[in-house]
């Protein structure tokens, strides 16, 4: 069994001592480190956060200004598609008027070739049938 002396108390005394050297020693200053540490770590999350938030925000930007580059380059593309349907019938047309113009030129040639025509044969169907009636009648 323990018995307590006067050493008990130079033991609690040096422990007191001890522990209060310990805490200005040691405890304060892995304390202020640590809270250093921590101030650092908030500053950094928060400039973390910001460059999250800044870089969302120009992804959003940057997707905005992609819609709005796609929806002109649509008008864009039905604008000269549109003007090109437009030139498409313009040249239809002025290709049938041209082909039109060409079919009634060639029907007037022909018409007249086939009066200049009618008219030889008509000359000639007298011709024609002097002789035709002249072999038939036995006549040379």
């Amino acid at each position: 069994m323990v018995l307590p002396d006067k050493t008990i108390f130079i033991q609690g005394l040096n422990f007191i001592v001890m522990i209060f050297l310990l805490n200005v020693v040691l405890i304060r200053p892995i304390r202020e480190i640590i809270k250093k540490r921590k101030g650092l770590m908030a500053d950094q999350m928060d400039k973390i956060e910001g460059f999250n938030a800044s870089a969302a925000e120009k992804v959003a930007d940057y997707e905005a200004q992609l819609i709005q580059a796609r929806k002109e380059a649509g008008e864009i593309r039905n604008t000269a598609k549109d003007e090109g349907v437009a030139q498409e019938q313009a040249m239809l047309a002025e290709a049938g008027k041209e082909a039109s113009g060409l079919i009634k030129a060639a029907r007037a040639e022909i018409e007249s070739e086939v009066k200049v025509a009618m008219e030889q044969l008509s000359k000639d169907v007298y011709d024609y049938a002097e002789q035709a009636t002249g072999k038939i009648l036995g006549q040379a």
